[in-house]
């Protein structure tokens, strides 16, 4: 272990020993210090201490870290370190310390001249654009991703008011983020206003694209992807907020996504046929779908996952500033997922989200049913399709499925902490005291239930969704306070204000 690392445990031991605990006497605050220190050692394992910059993922025995990382994953450890600073598991010299090393190798990172955003991937230890795959030799094309940089630049901005010290490093690094150079004004096919593409290369890639004017004006070529971020419900709208806040795309982007594909059966391919109306905001018809679970009505993600839905709310005070939208929907999304995997499939837990094949390699997760996506997200690892019946369309195949071997993973059960704290409490303390899904860095990223077969690795991305999600709910959402400055709420607030999602607890409905 590493001279730094050391003195991380020892200040934390200190640190969390005593009153100086973060989050007073709530019932779960003991163990949620406990769960965040260990997870802060997971980062600290899989951090460079000469560049500051985090791995993808590190073994759960946290000696091999892999040998790429990505925008998400700086981001993640930069409000993750904040958020170890504030709980006192290090001291504040230690987190400046850390993250003044981490901007200054951004400073240094190659990107793209044109927007100034980062590329996908690169070296942790050399802070080299990767362009061959360390693990197989194959070919990268490098990408600058929308959503991924959203996470970085997310992350600048709470270092920014989080460190003073910092503040200049962070603000030069922003401030050269054109989130305009992602946003297509003529938007997705069926959508009433511009909408983010999902990223672009900057040379032909042998995959499909679309090659155009970079839509910021700059008179570089972009070869763009073919798809557009079209979902409401996705991770992908905090490069959103952001070109919004910043005055760089119009907020009208805000209804230029799908809150469900529009009704009728000429979109019968997706999950559920939905019930809503047509709502006009700024001069903008949009169409208010919802599906529904067991008597609720809610606003699906593309596969039913909860990191698509409740990452965001990590950072930006949706519930506040959404009161119509998503204040409904985040709490009866944890619902519907608590619903599943309790009752419907039986699994005894829950928390579905992309992460971890506990059998090998990476798999998305999430509640089938609670998805556009027709062939979904999962819930289990038999990968058991739910399909039911799109009345005067199509006849369901599978209405009434037998779910297998579940599949849970930790970080999704943390992003329900404020919408039902003892749920998610419970479902953890089981996931670590009875499946064994823990280790020296947390609770590992995912485990099957039924076979008790776990993932154990750790990924920079889920821990700092745990560190997040803890960080939030024990300090007051002191992460928003970081993010939002007066700009960014004039902005964006009076746009998510006025939305109107169709989102409601039904007769078979209840909070918590």
């Amino acid at each position: 272990m590493s001279a730094v690392a050391t003195i991380g445990v020892v200040v934390a031991g200190l640190a969390l020993a005593g009153p100086a605990a973060a989050g007073g006497g709530r019932p779960g605050t003991q163990d949620l210090n406990r769960w965040a220190e260990d997870t802060w050692q997971s980062l600290v394992a899989m951090t460079d201490e000469e560049t500051g910059l985090p791995a993808d993922n590190v073994t759960g025995d946290l000696e091999t870290s892999s040998a790429y990382t990505s925008p998400t994953n700086i981001g993640g450890y930069l409000w993750s370190t904040v958020t170890a600073r504030d709980l006192g598991i290090i001291t504040a010299d230690e987190a400046r310390s850390r993250m003044s090393a981490t901007l200054e190798t951004l400073a240094g990172l190659e990107r793209n001249d044109a927007s100034g955003m980062f590329y996908n991937w690169y070296s942790p230890a050399t802070g080299e654009k990767l362009t061959t795959w360390p693990d197989s030799g194959d070919a990268v094309h490098p990408f600058l991703s929308t959503v991924d940089n959203g996470w970085l630049a997310a992350a600048l901005r709470i270092v920014r008011e989080a460190e003073p010290a910092l503040a200049a490093q962070a603000d030069a690094l922003y401030d050269s983020m054109d989130f305009a150079a992602f946003f297509d004004p003529a938007g997705a096919a069926g959508l009433p206003a511009g909408t983010n593409r999902g990223g672009f290369w900057d040379a032909a890639p042998p995959d499909c694209s679309v090659a155009a004017p970079m839509y910021n004006g700059s008179g570089a070529t972009a070869y763009y992807t073919c798809h557009h971020y079209d979902t409401t419900v996705s991770e992908s709208r905090i490069a959103t907020y952001l070109g919004i806040a910043n005055g760089q795309i119009p907020a009208t982007a805000l209804y230029g996504t799908h809150r469900t594909m529009p009704p009728g059966c000429d979109w019968a391919w997706q999950e559920q046929l939905p019930q809503g109306e047509y709502r006009t905001y700024d001069g903008v018809e949009v169409w208010e779908g919802a599906y529904t679970y067991e008597g609720m009505s809610f606003v699906p993600s593309w596969g039913g996952s909860m990191f698509e839905s409740l990452m965001p709310d990590l950072l930006v005070p949706e519930t506040k500033w959404g009161p119509k939208s998503w204040k409904l929907n985040h709490p009866i999304t944890v619902a519907v997922q608590k619903q599943h995997g309790l009752d419907e499939a039986g699994y005894g837990y829950w928390g579905f989200s992309p992460a971890s094949n506990p059998f090998g390699g990476y798999a998305e997760y999430g509640v089938d049913i609670a998805g556009m996506r027709s062939d979904g997200y999962t819930s289990d690892a038999e990968k058991t399709d739910v399909d039911v019946d799109r009345p005067g369309c199509t006849v369901g195949t599978n209405p009434a499925p037998a779910f297998g071997d579940g599949v849970v993973t930790p970080h999704a059960a943390f992003l329900a902490l404020p919408y039902d704290r003892e749920g998610a409490l419970s479902n953890l303390h089981g996931i670590e005291q009875d499946l064994g899904a823990y280790g020296p860095g947390g609770f590992y990223d995912a485990v099957a239930v039924r076979s008790g077969t776990v993932a154990e690795r750790y990924l920079s991305l889920d821990q700092s969704m745990i560190m997040a999600a803890i960080g939030n709910e024990l300090t007051g959402d002191k992460l928003k306070d970081y993010f939002v400055d007066r700009e960014m709420e004039q902005r964006l607030r009076p746009a998510m204000k006025q939305q109107v999602f169709g989102s409601s607890w039904g007769a078979g409905g209840h909070h918590g």
